[in-house]
């Protein structure tokens, strides 16, 4: 197996220099007239036409949302969705860092960087729902909330959480830069940002469920609890995880030139490992929802419409991926790990979604149905991320090897 080797970076002793760099950093890598370019780019483009169309016309111009309906498949899916499959970054830094399990050492990285570009571009997305967009300082200052609102927590929760996962990345920056005396610097910073990172998530995945127990005259008793939190939290566990797997599966192949030796020789042990942590963080979850379907005495419910859409959501991309997730930790058949993160990932949206969009006034006479526009947006958020993690992965050390120097620091 080849190793990637290190590209000799120039020397970066001035601002000009800086920026010729920069510059050169720019070209394309590799082939542009790719299937994934040729189809992404069009659609990009429109995207930001419907954006720049949004913020000349106002909300109104390109989404169904109301009064009766004011959060839609934005909300939904870049903020609740998003957050939730963000979370293997809080959860593989607490399982390297903490708990010492070196072994997943090679993919934190990775695991950071989508976390952390997850979250920008969906905070972005965010200004995207709010009416008046300049008015989103005020859950961050606490006007008309106040600082003991729930949305003050999450909006602090937040921005202190992209910072964090900033300072934990940012040695890769500095060693694409080559920048030595930064790398040591911001390399000291890593257990302690680790740490306020983990602290924070805990808080803001929690949080963001806290923000629904608020509407309980509108969620469908089905899926409204007071303990939403609780199952925010432990469901970001093994969505955030699913999405390691999931993402790793592309990478292996997208990016096959750029991984280390330890990524590749490890691959099977980490999605085994990784597999084994879902299947656990699942088996509570459902033990959880099952409390509370009994607790709450809903079992009428279950025997309606919205009853067996519930029994979908809870027995097939729970249940069954929890069954998967044993049976290929058990035989250690990735591929059937893989399958189960794909339900996986499939069921927790369609959980968040249920909340926060489809059993949301679900007594409505007026339902709300996306317009075509709010998901063309949403498609062209998520495939600029994409644009962004294939261009720090092909010049960045995410997947590779850092340089000689930078590894003599960590020894």
């Amino acid at each position: 197996m080849n190793q990637v080797q290190e590209t000799p970076k120039p020397e970066i002793g001035s601002l000009p220099d800086f920026f010729r760099f920069l510059i050169s950093e720019m070209k394309p890598k590799g082939k542009f007239l790719t299937p994934f370019n040729m189809i992404s780019i069009p659609i990009i483009l429109v995207g930001l036409g419907l954006i720049v169309y949004r913020f000349i016309y106002g909300i109104g111009a390109i989404t169904n949302l109301s009064q009766e309906t004011p959060w839609g498949v934005w909300i939904g899916f870049d903020v609740v969705c998003g957050v939730a499959f963000a979370g293997g970054a809080y959860t593989l830094t607490f399982i390297v860092y903490i708990l010492g399990r070196h072994r997943y050492h090679s993919i934190v990285r990775a695991v950071v960087l989508n976390g952390f570009l997850a979250y920008m571009f969906y905070a972005g997305a965010l200004m995207l729902d709010l009416g008046r967009p300049w008015n989103i300082i005020n859950p961050i200052i606490g006007n008309n909330f106040g600082v003991s609102s729930v949305l003050f927590l999450v909006a602090w929760h937040f921005m202190l959480y992209m910072a964090a996962e900033f300072v934990e990345f940012s040695p890769a920056i500095a060693e694409w830069l080559g920048m030595k005396r930064l790398r040591k610097f911001v390399g000291g910073l890593t257990i302690a940002s680790v740490i306020f990172g983990i602290t924070l998530s805990t808080l803001h995945q929690s949080g963001l469920g806290a923000l629904f127990l608020m509407a309980e005259s509108k969620i469908h008793p089905l899926w409204y609890t007071e303990f939403i939190p609780v199952l925010f939290f432990v469901s970001s566990i093994f969505a955030g995880l699913s999405m390691v797997i999931f993402e790793g599966s592309i990478s292996h192949k997208v990016f096959a030139s750029r991984l280390s030796h330890d990524v590749h020789k490890n691959n099977d042990s980490i999605t085994i490992g990784l597999g084994k942590i879902c299947a656990g963080a699942m088996f509570v979850y459902l033990f959880l929802k099952l409390l509370v379907v009994i607790h709450g005495q809903q079992y009428d419910l279950l025997l309606t419409g919205w009853g067996l859409w519930f029994l979908l959501e809870v027995v097939g991309f729970v249940l069954v991926p929890l069954i998967l997730f044993y049976k290929g930790v058990r035989e250690g058949n990735t591929q059937v790990i893989k399958v189960a993160s794909g339900l996986t990932l499939i069921g927790i949206l369609l959980n968040r979604l249920n909340i926060s969009v489809i059993a949301f006034n679900w007594f409505s006479e007026n339902p709300y149905v996306p317009h075509w526009a709010e998901i063309w947006v949403t498609v062209t958020v998520v495939l600029m991320e994409l644009w962004a993690i294939r261009w720090v992965v092909s010049r960045m050390p995410v997947y590779s090897d850092p340089p000689a120097w930078a590894a003599d620091m960590d020894d």
